[in-house]
């Protein structure tokens, strides 16, 4: 066994901010571009180590003093903003478990997360009040803003000593079975990112009160909690916060804000390729972009473009910081879905590629890709495990070994390459969407007998939400049938969840035991406006974000 890191030595989330506020104390921590701060109406453009210092241990007293202590988990929908932060932090002080809202859930969703996560409190800002306080006075779930003093719960509870193995998050993630998962975090977990992040060599060596990484991924995944920021933290490095992808602001606000590195999915490089060419393009500070999933065309075309590597990585909810992959290094091969190699630097980890019996296959051969923390204890640093669902966790972590249920191959020099996704998952512009948990949904209208809801190649997103129907009456209206889908889905779901596609279809491919054979819909999810009578509701989809 390895001694901890320096990283993990500080306990919580929390004691690494007191011990960089210490190094960094007038360095930035938090930046908001002009038009963001604006749109915010934000007190101030940067706030400092010292000042965020200050400004958690403040709350963290008042969450104390009020009796929220070790026991609670206290939910948070404060969109991508620094109070996000502040609020996480000043409650982790206190070990207190904060559970990240999705600001465009639905109401329906909304509930189901503050009832199965037992949340005591929702901070949440202003404008998400109307849709926000119902859901949570029907639960008797407290409710405050960012600015208010905590609704008293209790005695004044007293300080707990910094663990690093104590629930930090609970992230919800989207399951193959129905309803998001909820994945206990730790300390730990959160730290091995700092130290992960703080290892890397090649394109990212982060150089100490230097770094600015800019973000527009929200807070309600662990890349912007997780990743980005405990990134930054490990380096006295700043966070600049972007609501959302602005594309044609993009270069402009990374000259503004002094940006040098940034966080990506496939669909920002994607757009980025379409826009005209302008000065500003290649007068930016960015030395590397690290992500996801930009298509094989477009990486080469990008890096020659913009002067920017973009460094392909891969993690999941799951692994944290503990399995994060990334071709930091040479040879990156560029335009491969390279993810780099298992002996990258960081916490040690151990992985395999296997067959569906777990038997390790030959270099070259796709399988699913499998891993684990080398030492006595495999999942050190990994997800703590998914609350109330021993079932799935044990799952999950079959024969010692996590399973990603991503399929990769190695070469014969020990890069791995990212091939396709086994299970159940739709990715739509770096959105995890369970296809069990939208058929759920469209299996509830009336006048559809069945439904397969499966991912379609999307040139921009990625993929896109197709969902294949058998009509109850195979002579109905199949526009006013695909219109109740669209509209009782976007009662129950996330706009981002709600199918761009509709086909109906006269049966779905089955098994011998019923079960609905989704790679029979192969064709169909290739080119769905081929298929006979095919409902096209994305431009209704992308007015559906843009309401949002």
């Amino acid at each position: 066994m390895t001694a901890d890191h320096e990283f993990i030595a500080c306990g919580s989330v929390a004691g690494l901010l007191a011990q960089q506020a210490e190094t960094f104390a007038d360095q930035d921590l938090f930046v908001l571009p002009a038009s963001v701060r604006a749109m915010w109406d934000a007190p101030q453009s940067a706030w400092s180590y010292g000042e965020v210092h200050a400004r958690v241990s403040a709350l963290a007293e008042a969450y104390r003093g009020a009796g929220y202590g070790p026991d609670h988990r206290v939910a948070l929908l404060l969109e991508n903003r620094p109070a996000h932060f502040e609020h996480w932090l000043a409650l982790n002080t206190i070990g207190v478990t904060v559970v990240p809202v999705n600001p465009q859930a639905s109401a329906d969703e909304l509930t189901y997360l503050l009832s199965h996560s037992e949340s005591v409190l929702l901070v949440r800002l202003p404008g998400h009040a109307a849709l926000a306080d119902p859901v949570a006075a029907a639960l008797n779930v407290a409710v405050a803003g960012p600015d208010d003093a905590p609704q008293a719960i209790g005695a004044e509870q007293p300080l707990a000593p910094a663990d690093p193995e104590r629930p930090c998050a609970l992230i919800y993630t989207s399951g193959t079975t129905g309803r998001p998962k909820g994945c206990v975090l730790s300390n730990r977990y959160f730290l091995n990112w700092s130290h992960w992040y703080r290892s890397q060599r090649g394109h990212i060596a982060l150089r100490d009160g230097v770094e600015r990484l800019m973000t527009p991924l929200p807070t309600f995944h662990v890349n912007a909690m997780g990743h980005s920021f405990m990134g930054m933290l490990s380096c006295g490095g700043a966070q600049i916060i972007v609501d959302r992808f602005h594309p044609r602001q993009w270069w402009a606000e990374a000259i503004e804000t002094k940006a040098t590195c940034f966080h990506y999915l496939g669909v920002m490089p994607a757009i980025l390729l379409e826009l005209p060419e302008t000065p500003e393009e290649r007068s930016h500070g960015m030395r590397f972009g690290l992500g996801g999933g930009v298509h094989p065309d477009h990486h080469a075309r990008f890096e020659e473009r913009y002067g920017v590597c973009l460094l392909e990585g891969w993690a999941m909810t799951e692994t944290g910081g503990a399995g994060t992959m990334c071709a930091a290094s040479e040879p990156r091969h560029v335009g491969q879905r390279c993810i780099g190699r298992p002996d990258r630097p960081g916490p040690e980890i151990e992985m395999k590629v296997v067959d569906d019996a777990g038997n390790e296959l030959p270099r070259g051969t796709p399988g699913e890709l499998i891993v684990r923390a080398r030492g006595d204890d495999p999942r050190k640093g990994f997800f703590t495990e998914y609350l109330k669902n021993p079932e799935a966790t044990a799952e999950a972590w079959a024969d010692g070994w996590l399973h990603t249920g991503d399929v990769m191959r190695m070469d014969e020099d020990g890069a791995l390459f990212f091939v396709e996704r086994k299970k159940n998952i739709i990715r739509r512009s770096g959105e995890n969407i369970a296809a069990a948990e939208v058929e759920a949904v469209i299996s509830q209208v009336p006048g559809v007998s069945a439904v397969a809801v499966v991912a379609s190649p999307d040139p921009l997103r990625e993929e896109e939400v197709l969902a294949v129907i058998v009509p109850a009456d195979p002579d109905g209206d199949g526009a006013a049938l695909a219109d109740a889908i669209f509209a009782r889905c976007e009662e129950k779901l996330t706009y981002f969840k709600v199918p761009g596609l509709v086909v109906p279809v006269a049966s779905l491919p089955t098994t011998s035991t019923q079960k609905v054979q989704k790679a029979g819909l192969r064709d169909i999810a290739n080119a769905p406006l081929d298929a006979p009578g095919c409902v096209d509701l994305r431009e209704r989809k992308n007015a559906l974000r843009k309401a949002k």
